[in-house]
């Protein structure tokens, strides 16, 4: 049995016990409804089942030979831009305090290396009272990053640290470092879109939860379907009256309370010290636009992108944008203060990244100069992508 059999059988199990009932068509359909489970928790089991998930097994899903790209495979120009970012950070520290830098959501390690390379080779001295660590929910993706980061790892020295791990690890790693005066600086690239969403639709004059059913007959290779049943978790629509959000009659919207819960827990975790994040994503106005009529939803394989979430549950990606009127009211009602918040084109602009044009005589595009700053084109002008990627700098 393949990967998306195995996990499709083990998503009709969770329906078939699951005490949640949905209707779809809620005005004509009688009786108590038919089993479902919420679509957040379908998307947890998609990505995140331990033995099927995306992201628990399965190839490499970042990069050329995986499903999407991230701004660390733009060449190294974001990674010398975070590495800048940081390194102000830190030298406004004391000189004497241990630091510990975690890159959550790593992947295979190429921003973790592009960072630890622009330090190494800018012999900052407070390298040797690092630790880095590298965390990722995919065993196959902390394999590469070992590889791919072994001659960084050299280049530390005995003096530093390089440490793999899991989140449930790196959790428990910060928990213990919490009083002991470290100064920790947490960075997820494209982590907080990967979280299981809640879908919800404003329909019939009320406002419903997306559930996932068994399929009546399996159709173009989708053995579920949507179904509506009342919101399951109080926080949905506390969320949508703090953003302001007023969803219109069968609009779709997607609500992630466990980026929200994340932050907060980083918070939690770390007493001193500093959460960078970027991701993509708009204001909670944006996204709820006329124009967004069914939500930021999408799924991503070999590259291409489709809205087709039952499709193959376990070999694709499933993500949404990221709403960052959220995080920021998440973040300052759990610890944090808002240090720095713009779109990824003007961070790249306020670390300097129009200087890094370089003069060349244009007679070799694959010369070391060309390549750059066809990255600073891509990077600022490729599709808006630079303006829909968010930079957040939260502080305590």
């Amino acid at each position: 049995m393949i990967q998306s059999e195995r996990l499709t059988a083990s998503i009709h199990r969770a329906i078939e016990q699951s005490e949640r009932h949905g209707w779809i068509s809620p005005l004509t359909d009688a009786g108590e409804g038919i089993p479902c489970i919420t679509f957040r928790d379908y998307m947890d089991h998609c990505l995140y089942d331990e033995t099927d998930g995306y992201y628990k097994s399965g190839k490499v899903r970042v990069g050329k030979d995986g499903d999407f790209y991230t701004s660390s495979q733009i060449g190294t120009l974001m990674g010398e831009k975070l590495a800048s970012c940081i390194a102000r950070l830190i030298e406004g520290e004391e000189q004497d305090v241990r630091l510990t830098i975690v890159e959550w959501g790593a992947g295979t390690g190429a921003l973790s290396g592009q960072m630890l390379t622009e330090w190494l080779d800018s012999s900052l001295p407070w390298l040797a009272r690092l630790r880095y660590v590298v965390v990722d929910s995919n065993p196959v993706h902390l394999k590469v990053a070992r590889s791919r980061l072994e001659q960084v790892h050299e280049r530390i020295g005995e003096n530093g640290a390089l440490d793999f791990m899991s989140p449930e690890d790196a959790r428990s790693t910060l928990s213990d470092l919490r009083g002991k005066g470290e100064f920790t600086i947490v960075v997820a690239n494209e982590l907080l879109d990967a979280f299981p969403i809640h879908r919800v639709q404003q329909k019939h004059g009320r406002l419903w939860e997306l559930g996932v059913t068994t399929a009546a007959t399996v159709q173009n290779g989708e053995a579920f379907e949507y179904v509506l049943l009342p919101l399951t978790d109080a926080k949905i629509s506390a969320v949508l009256e703090r953003d302001g959000i007023q969803l219109r009659e069968g609009q779709t919207t997607e609500i992630n309370l466990a980026a929200e819960q994340w932050i907060a827990q980083m918070s939690e975790l770390i007493a001193d010290g500093a959460l960078l994040l970027v991701d993509y994503g708009h204001e909670a106005a944006e996204l709820t636009a006329p124009h967004r009529m069914h939500g930021t939803m999408l799924c991503y394989k070999d590259h291409v992108a489709y809205d087709r979430p039952f499709l193959a549950p376990g070999e694709q990606d499933i993500t949404a944008h990221v709403n960052f009127t959220a995080c920021r009211a998440a973040a300052e009602a759990s610890g944090w203060h808002v240090h720095y918040y713009n779109t990824q084109k003007q961070f790249l602009i306020d670390h300097g990244l129009l200087g890094d044009l370089a003069s060349h005589d244009g007679t070799n595009p694959f010369s070391e100069a060309a390549r750059r700053n066809r990255a600073i084109r891509q990077l600022l002008l490729s599709d808006g992508m630079s303006e829909s990627f968010k930079v957040l700098l939260l502080r305590k």
